[in-house]
């Protein structure tokens, strides 16, 4: 009976590069996103140890119902990876459009409140349960036109350091994943509404930046150490950025 895991934000980048890494690793991995024919996708491809739930983190609904789902499977839930959210928008803080900020706070802050809080019961009832949060270095370092984001994530971080504090002496880590510049297929162009010179621009010249897969690679190591070592937070750049507003771009 193996352990169980659920991967929100699963159907695409690094949601789903790390349900293939947990599925290589013997978890039955729950992946769940809004997107339900590319999950359906990802199942046929990782096998019978996974299932697809379509979910709606914004959704109280969604998430009971993904709650459920994993109740019904045999075998305790031992980790949940907080990968849903995003960015849209890169406006300054003085043309900021409510809608973006709106958005942004309901899926990166309440969507990973939502998903943490109906799981942690059977987190904790299996004795050994972890939480991964991926957040990102936005979370500690604003820059202009990502106020919206930068906001966000500060507050994403706020909740997963307050969660630590409150279950300690409980058994379930809490670790924190924060990546820099991670080109994926999705996030640029879904943050520039479509507009993909603009998302191109993001990673121009730049030789190696992140892909979905080094993300993946981070989560599994944290999330499959022994249950008494916890990685509180864990940051992951290309050598290429050295901060947040330093990046090494060839001509």
């Amino acid at each position: 009976m193996p352990n169980i895991a659920v991967v929100t934000g699963a159907s695409s980048g690094i949601g789903a590069a790390t349900a293939r890494r947990l599925a290589a690793e013997g978890f039955h991995v729950v992946v769940a996103a809004r997107r339900a024919d590319r999950l359906e996708a990802l199942v046929k491809e990782l096998g019978p140890n996974a299932t697809a739930v379509a979910c709606d983190i914004t959704s109280d609904d969604s998430v009971a119902n993904l709650t459920e789902v994993v109740a019904g499977l045999d075998g305790p839930l031992t980790l949940l990876v907080n990968n849903a959210g995003g960015a849209h928008g890169a406006d300054p803080v003085a043309a900021g459009s409510v809608d973006d900020w709106q958005w942004m706070y309901d899926v990166n802050v309440l969507g990973t409140l939502r998903v943490t809080k109906a799981l942690l019961p059977a987190l904790e009832a299996s004795g050994r349960g972890t939480i991964v949060t991926v957040g990102s270095t936005a979370a500690f370092t604003v820059y202009e036109g990502g106020g919206g984001y930068t906001a966000a994530k500060h507050a994403q971080t706020a909740l997963v350091g307050t969660l630590r504090l409150e279950l300690s002496g409980k058994p379930i880590r809490v670790i924190e994943i924060d990546p820099g510049m991670v080109r994926t297929d999705e996030f640029a162009l879904n943050r520039f509404a479509g507009d993909r010179d603009r998302a191109d621009s993001v990673y121009a010249g730049v030789r190696e930046p992140l892909v979905a897969d080094d993300i993946a690679d981070v989560i599994t190591f944290a999330a499959t150490r022994p249950q008494h070592v916890n990685i509180d937070r864990l940051v992951i750049r290309p050598i290429a950025q050295a901060a947040q507003h330093k990046v090494h771009r060839e001509e």
